[in-house]
């Protein structure tokens, strides 16, 4: 497996997560295989790269991060979900470590 060059996603993870559970992404996610989520972040960055390039634009401006958000399609909008959740359990881990 190559590296990925995903950027990470600034400011507020519970935000953009809020927004993506209004939009009805986060349930299903849940569901799902995330490997063959995570394979297609890892082989092919471009379109979780274009969603947290969204996310990071809209900052903290929740109307807006959902408004952006709404015109991504859904399978973009999963693998941020699974970014998200990546993010969160880096966050978490660093933060037991430290």
């Amino acid at each position: 497996m190559r590296q990925t060059s995903v950027r990470h996603i600034q400011g507020d993870l519970q935000i953009v997560f809020d927004a993506l559970f209004e939009l009805g992404v986060i349930d299903p996610v849940l569901q799902m295989d995330w490997s063959q989520h995570i394979e297609s972040i890892e082989q092919d960055s471009f379109a979780i790269r274009r969603a947290v390039d969204v996310v990071n634009r809209c900052g903290d401006d929740r109307e807006k991060l959902f408004s952006e958000l709404g015109q991504l399609d859904g399978k973009t909008l999963e693998l941020l979900a699974v970014e998200v959740a990546r993010e969160y359990a880096g966050f978490h881990s660093r933060a037991v470590v430290h």
